[in-house]
């Protein structure tokens, strides 16, 4: 197939792109290398694609209409999925109209794009960030969202929402992944393991953020990968038994439907600190600290869904993960 990927200087997308392009696809992959975190990190994962054959880069931001238009009327992909977005729940309390821009006036902009030129299906990047102020665990797609604590986390409900209606308006096929905490090698130096790994190795204190008490249902980018690759070739259908009386969240009337992609088994982040402290061989100093605004205490997710429809099964331990990370983390920078 012919798949348009947004994001693939990023974390997941890079990863996912590295997989279509194995099993014969084409990509055309979109990012506008912005410097939110390290550029040189974005350009290596780059780097590795552009040296695959059947991978085209596009450099330009979702925000651009008439160059994304451009790409997409030059390419006619069949599949989209979006990756791209401005990510992070902590900037997001000090950078709002940076989420505004990516993730809402970009999306549009996919949408549409996706609308007019026929593509069969988009899959698009939530977040488990939705969930917000709900406490019911493990977190359902069938759940009701609408209390989020970021302004990150409103922009990807948002997403959900403005894709409902590209579903039922014009019967684009949607599938909306809730990304649960996703690490593993070439990730996010925003994210906690990389900070912790960064800190650990150079002698620093970590910040451990509401004493150490929360818990993520951390999830091994390659199970993320697979779950994505499965959805991608399952193109959205309409749930028959959907009720308007009863109105179900994660399905509609529409060729729409929400997933949450995660590890099914949440960790405390203790717990996490503990296996990365074995497998650097060194014991972190910790500087505990109350929870962050816009964070939420625990995610946990309920991924029936995704296993009933697509087979969905995470196999990676996070003693595994994180050795993996280690690796290619002391690879990467002993080699920059």
């Amino acid at each position: 197939m012919k798949v348009l990927v947004t994001g693939t200087a990023g974390f997941i997308g890079s990863a996912l792109s590295h997989v279509l392009l194995a099993r014969g696809d084409e990509v055309i992959g979109v990012d506008n290398v912005n410097d939110y975190y390290d550029v040189n990190l974005k350009e290596a994962r780059l780097a590795r694609l552009k040296v695959q054959p059947g991978f085209t880069e596009a450099r330009i931001s979702l925000e651009d209409r008439d160059n994304l238009f451009r790409v997409f009327a030059e390419h006619r992909p069949e599949r989209v999925v979006n990756l791209a977005a401005q990510a992070g729940v902590r900037y997001s309390l000090t950078h709002p109209h940076a989420y505004i821009d990516a993730n809402l006036v970009g999306f549009c902009n996919i949408l549409e794009a996706c609308r007019h030129q026929g593509v069969e299906h988009l899959v698009y990047a939530s977040s488990s960030s939705v969930y917000g102020a709900n406490t019911a665990m493990p977190f359902s797609v069938h759940h009701n969202v609408d209390h989020p604590v970021s302004l990150y986390a409103a922009s990807k409900k948002a997403n959900e929402l403005m894709a409902h209606t590209y579903s039922h308006l014009f019967g684009l096929p949607t599938t909306g992944l809730r990304f649960f905490t996703v690490y593993g090698p070439w990730g996010r130096p925003d994210m906690a393991l990389f900070l912790f790994t960064r800190n650990i190795l150079a002698g620093r204190p970590i910040d451990v953020f509401n004493h150490g008490k929360h818990s993520r249902d951390f999830t091994y980018i390659d199970d993320i990968v697979e779950g994505v690759v499965r959805t991608l070739d399952r193109v959205a259908s309409p749930n028959p038994d959907w009720n308007g009386d009863r109105p179900d969240p994660g399905t509609s009337r529409a060729p729409y439907r929400l997933y949450n992609i995660g590890n099914n088994q949440p960790v405390e982040l203790m717990r996490f600190i503990e296996v990365l402290e074995d497998c650097l061989g060194i014991k972190a100093e910790k500087n505990f600290l109350p929870m962050q605004d816009g964070d939420v205490p625990a995610t946990y997710a309920d991924v029936d869904d995704l296993a009933r429809d697509v087979g969905y099964a995470p196999a990676t331990p996070i003693e595994t993960g994180i050795a993996r990370f280690v690796a290619w983390y002391k690879d990467y920078y002993g080699h920059h």
